[in-house]
């Protein structure tokens, strides 16, 4: 299993802070995104976002990092400042 959270704007939209998916089928982060993706036109809007941030067990990571079983897998949105 593989838990989700999801933080800031991310989970306002999707109004849901963490759900816990089966990591069979699931290699990449690219792989989740895909997989959380089809749960809904909304959530495909949002995991289509090029400049969605990833973090794995509080490591920042890119789509081709791989997951595995037990992993913590947070999404958020690009932090901007100024």
């Amino acid at each position: 299993m593989i838990n989700v959270v999801f933080f800031a704007a991310l989970r306002e939209q999707l109004d849901c802070s963490e759900l816990t998916v089966s990591s069979e089928n699931i290699t990449t982060v690219a792989d989740l995104k895909r997989q959380l993706a089809s749960k809904s036109e909304q959530w495909q809007t949002l995991f289509g976002n090029t400049s969605l941030l990833s973090a794995i067990n509080h490591e920042m990571v890119d789509d081709e990092q791989v997951i595995k079983s037990g992993d913590e897998v947070a999404f958020f949105p690009p932090v901007t400042g100024g």
